[in-house]
Order: C-alpha cells, then structure tokens, then sequence
C-alpha cells in the first residue's frame, strides 16, 4: 500500500502520468540503453569500475524507460518506474533495485571498494535484465497496451468518482480475463 501510495503521490505532482505511446520515444530510449551498456564495458575494461557500474545501471533504466513509453506512461522518478516493473507489468525488478543501490553507493558514497569483479556481475545482470526487457516490449500489442494503461489508472488512483472507478474496475477485470484467455 506504501508503494500505491507513493505512485499516487507523484501522479497528482505530474511526475507520473500518462501520455500518448510513443514508438520514437521508446526507439531513442532503446538507443541510449544500448549506448549506456557499450560504454560501461569500455569503462570497465579501462578500470573504471565505479563509472561502468552507473552506466550499467543507466543501461537498465533506459529500457525501463522505453518500455513504459511503448504504453504510454511518462515517469520523472526511478524508483517509480522500477515500482511499475513489478506492480503493472508484472516482472522481476529485483536486478535493476540491486543496480540502483550500487549506483548510488558508488557514484555518492566513499570508502567502498570496487573490484573487476563486481562491475563485470552488473553488466551481465544489466545484459539478463535487458534481454528480458526488449523480449517483453517485442510482444506488447494494442490490447495489452490498453489493459497496461487501464491498470496504471487503477494504480495510481485516477479515477475518483463513483462511476468512473466502475468502469475502471471493469476493465482491469476484463483485463484479467483476457490474459487468463
């Protein structure tokens, strides 16, 4: 309930909303998705462990990013986004929020020692968790697009009135039925 919450929050902020699906949008986030990885093993080839394990993580994210566009839902928060991975979407986000953590204690913190090692499990977790990604937008379809959308609505609260959460429950369980089908 704490993460409906916090979803809730940051849609009536208008960090979390819904916008048009866009295929450009999403292309260019697949883009710097695929950017952000080549790097991060030019850096860690380079030494450069805690710079690659960011652009690991920034590899992630993009996807994420480009995935929830292919629906059409614009999030200005990570933790929201990998919130979504799990609520909407229903997929495994345990990868990116252990890359997001290794992210921040090393782009922030001090004091922590990175070895070859670490960057190189980041980046094959980056290069599973990518795979896994671009498979799952490869067999979005229209319908599915409309149920994801219904059941952001559903999420995030926006529907307020009587009728409208009616409706709204109505389609998240036609929804239902229609993945069971």
């Amino acid at each position: 309930m704490k993460k409906i919450n916090f979803l809730s929050k940051l849609n009536k902020k208008g960090k979390l909303s819904l916008v048009e699906p866009s295929e450009e949008i999403k292309q260019s986030y697949l883009a710097k998705s695929e950017s952000s990885l080549a790097s991060a093993k030019i850096l860690l080839n380079n030494s450069k462990f805690e710079e690659s394990v960011s652009l690991a993580y920034y590899s992630m994210y993009h996807l994420l990013t480009a995935l929830l566009f292919k629906v059409g839902i614009k999030s200005e928060n990570h933790s929201a986004s990998i919130i979504l991975l799990k609520e909407l979407f229903s997929l495994d986000n345990k990868l990116i929020s252990d890359a997001k953590k290794e992210r921040i204690d090393k782009q922030y913190y001090v004091g922590f020692t990175l070895i070859k090692k670490d960057a190189e499990e980041i980046i094959l977790n980056a290069e599973a968790f990518n795979s896994n990604i671009i498979d799952f937008i490869s067999k979005i379809n229209n319908k599915d697009t409309i149920n994801y959308r219904n059941n952001f609505k559903v999420i995030v609260g926006l529907n307020n009135n009587k009728e409208d959460k009616w409706q709204t429950l109505l389609c998240y369980l036609m929804s239902a039925i229609l993945i069971i089908i």
